[in-house]
Order: structure tokens, then C-alpha cells, then sequence
């Protein structure tokens, strides 16, 4: 299934905004209901292979989400937050690390791209070689969200909540400009952390410890 994406098919864009001066995070919002609801993994991926330009998300509901490319302060920051993460789990060796570009199928049926993310390598294996190289059928054991300047904070932790409800067990939703973080573990209310120092992985990621100031820098 290859679909081009009509720019003017779009309804729903943040208010008050001229699109030839947006910002790289900027969204946009196709109300497709039931088509995308049904597109399956694979219809899924043809669609995003079919539109190279477009980073492109799809809530429970069936939005289509249309976000930019990342701009360069936001990429160095995530790349940061990657590669760290990528060390410790050389290390360990006891996951899976996928960047940004990485969609999920989660259980509830959302198409979710995190900043970062990590999965435990038994829940990995268990996936067919097919799911390995389309959407995975899963949601991350570990999730990073990083705020980029014209980010709606309201949406992004939305999305983190929705990562915890289909089965996250850790989650970090940074904020640079703010200097917070937003931890979010099962069970637990979302604890903001203040200008953190540092941020421990544990027990999921035992021994990680993650120096976030240098992304205040």
C-alpha cells in the first residue's frame, strides 16, 4: 500500500501559525478515523515509506500525526541521550537500543516513535524476524521523550502516560529549556525533578546513571 500525503488534506494545526516559518517540531494533525486505525503494521510502514519527508506518528484513535525533522539543537541533545544510553547497554548487553526513527505498534494500537528507547532482549527475541524489520509489536520497557522548543508540554506528557499505560516501566520526559524532568514509573505518580543532577536507571537499568545537566549546556 503506498499513500501520498495531500498537504491540503490537513484540518488540525496549532493556531496562529505561518507554516513557511515553523519551527522543526512543529505538528500537524490529519483526522483519518478508521483508515488509519486499520492500516496494519505493514500498510503502516508502506505509508511512511511512501512519504520520506514526513515523520509520521498514529494515535489510538486513528490522527495521523505529522511532525517536521528535528533541528539540530534538539538532534545534538538526543544524540547525547542515545549514545549513553547505547554505552551502558554495551555493557550489559541485556537490551535493545532503537532511536528516534523507530516506530512501535503499541497494544493499543498507537504508532509511537520515542526520542530513545530500550527493550528488555527476551521480550525482543520473542518478535519474528518480519516484526524486527517492520513496526515491533510492542512498548518499550524504556522510553526517553525530549522536549524541543515549540513542543506543547500537555501533549508530551500525555504521550509518556500513554507509554506507561501499555506497558513502559520507566520513563524520562526531559525538558532542557525548563531545566526538569518528569519521571514516570507504573503505579507512581509522575515525580518533576528540578534541575536533577543526575539520572539513575535503576532497577530497570541497573547502574545507569545519566549526567543530564550537559544537556542544559
Amino acid at each position: 500500500m503506498a499513500v501520498l500525503l495531500d498537504p491540503a488534506a490537513v484540518v488540525e494545526t496549532e493556531p496562529d501559525r505561518d507554516l513557511s516559518q515553523v519551527a522543526p517540531s512543529f505538528r500537524l494533525v490529519l483526522r483519518g478515523g478508521p483508515l488509519f486505525q486499520r492500516l496494519s503494521a505493514k500498510d503502516f510502514y508502506d505509508l511512511c515509506q511512501a512519504n520520506p519527508d514526513w515523520r509520521l506518528e498514529c494515535s489510538a484513535i486513528g490522527e495521523l500525526i505529522v511532525m517536521a525533522p528535528t533541528g539540530g539543537e534538539s538532534g545534538r541533545r538526543n544524540a547525547n541521550i542515545t549514545i549513553h544510553v547505547g554505552m551502558w547497554n554495551l555493557a550489559e548487553r541485556t537490551g535493545i537500543i532503537c532511536d528516534s526513527s523507530t516506530l512501535f505498534v503499541l497494544p493499543n494500537g498507537a504508532k509511537r516513535s520515542p526520542d530513545v528507547s530500550w527493550v528488555r532482549r527476551a521480550r525482543w527475541e520473542a518478535l519474528t524476524p518480519e516484526q524486527h524489520e517492520l513496526l515491533p509489536p510492542l512498548c518499550p520497557d524504556f522510553v526517553v521523550e525530549l522536549r524541543a522548543r515549540t513542543d506543547r508540554l500537555a501533549v508530551l506528557q500525555a504521550k509518556m502516560q500513554e507509554y506507561l499505560d501499555n506497558g513502559t516501566q520507566l520513563g524520562w520526559l526531559i525538558d532542557p529549556y525548563a531545566r526538569q524532568v518528569y519521571v514516570y514509573r507504573p503505579g507512581q505518580a509522575p515525580e518533576c525533578l528540578e534541575d536533577p543532577a543526575t539520572l539513575s536507571g535503576d532497577p530497570l537499568l541497573p547502574g545507569f546513571i545519566y549526567a543530564v545537566r550537559q544537556l542544559w549546556a
